[in-house]
């Protein structure tokens, strides 16, 4: 439910979305993989916070490191958890965005 109502709020805003590695459909972890016109912003993931909601944080590496440090850090975590979501977001400001939207 979160992941579609990112693809379709980001079409509707004029950006992309695209899911990368689908996870399980109701428990999965969401990492989005941040993008703004084409260039790289960072790794993005939504995790629980104190008050009982949830928040997005970076995680992995600098965008600076390379596309390659990015690819093995979603690896390791697929690896990991089988059930994670990798959602490439393609819009301005990606990290509001994505809080907004599924937050």
């Amino acid at each position: 439910m979160l992941v579609g109502a990112l693809l379709r709020r980001s079409a509707a805003e004029g950006g992309f979305a695209a899911i990368l590695m689908k996870g399980d459909e109701t428990s999965g972890v969401i990492i989005i993989q941040a993008l703004e016109k084409g260039i790289e912003k960072g790794l993005l993931e939504r995790i629980p916070d104190l008050s009982g909601g949830y928040r997005i944080t970076r995680c992995g590496p600098a965008p600076d490191e390379g596309s390659d440090k990015a690819a093995q850090y979603i690896e390791r975590r697929r690896r990991s958890d089988p059930d994670l979501w990798v959602i490439e977001l393609d819009i301005a400001d990606a990290e509001r965005f994505a809080a907004e939207t599924i937050c």
